[in-house]
């Protein structure tokens, strides 16, 4: 692990260990997800086995502007202007009007601009982490009614038909489109999303040709076939996060928290 990530981890060790002796709250609502054998585009062995996902917590919204701002008044030393450059760059922050004003950005619409180690240490003040990739994309994989709708060419065309519209426009608001499967909101056609493990998901393209199939490289040795319309979406989000520094931010990335499950402690996280 690089210094900047090392750094990034002791920042979010200091922010949990100071979130437990305050006792901590969860303001936000989490869902529970149990997990299971997943068919990943990233296949657990490089070639065809299924990632096991583990149970966790993930939070059912996005983070918004207004939750961000509340975040920057607990925790100055992320205010824009503030930050190191290794940890947020000059994009930090940078529709907001001000250090602490998100105008003219609505206060329900998710926050973005925001860098890897910015959203890391957003979580740890909730006590939780970014999700992992093979998280997000389980989560993901739900639509309204099933758990996985992946093969469902409609669904896939809805989620698609996103990334072809400009966007010359903020995020709308959190929150405008029915939960799926699972009571997580907006995990497509809103923005997109940091993951914990971004800097390792993607390792090499390869243009070379197998046979009619042109393949992308992952870590593990993993591929993604480009022959697979289903996979499209998916690597279209892929590629973004392989190209992204960990201290910079995007006008439509944003992100949301996970948290392992606790077995110690009763009731849910929103309790």
């Amino acid at each position: 692990m690089n210094l900047t990530l090392t750094c990034a981890w002791a920042i979010r060790a200091v922010l949990l260990c100071s979130a437990a002796i305050a006792g901590g709250t969860w303001a936000a609502d989490y869902r529970l997800l149990e997990g299971g054998e997943f068919r990943s585009v990233l296949p657990a062995d490089g070639e065809s086995s299924p990632a096991s996902i583990q149970p966790f917590w993930l939070r059912s919204t996005l983070v918004s502007n207004a939750e961000y701002l509340e975040f920057l008044q607990a925790h100055p030393q992320w205010r824009r202007g503030t930050v190191p450059g290794v940890l947020a760059g000059a994009d930090y922050l940078a529709l907001w009007a001000g250090p602490l004003v998100f105008a003219p950005l609505q206060a329900g619409a998710p926050v973005t601009q925001v860098s890897w180690h910015a959203a890391q240490a957003y979580c740890a003040s909730e006590q939780a982490r970014l999700p992992t990739w093979y998280e997000w994309e389980f989560a993901a994989a739900a639509d309204e009614q099933r758990a996985d709708a992946r093969g469902d060419p409609v669904w896939l065309a809805r989620i698609l038909s996103w990334y072809s519209r400009p966007a010359s426009q903020p995020p709308q608001a959190i929150g405008l489109q029915p939960a799926n499967y699972y009571g997580i909101h907006d995990l497509h056609e809103l923005t997109w999303e940091w993951v914990e493990d971004f800097n390792g998901l993607f390792v090499s393209a390869d243009s070379r040709t197998q046979g009619e199939q042109k393949q992308l490289a992952f870590c593990g040795g993993a591929a993604l076939s480009l022959s697979d319309k289903n996979n499209y979406a998916v690597l279209i989000r892929l590629s973004l996060l392989a190209a992204m520094e960990a201290n910079q931010g995007g006008n439509y990335l944003g992100f949301r928290c996970a948290r392992d499950p606790a077995p110690h402690l009763s009731g849910t996280p929103n309790e």
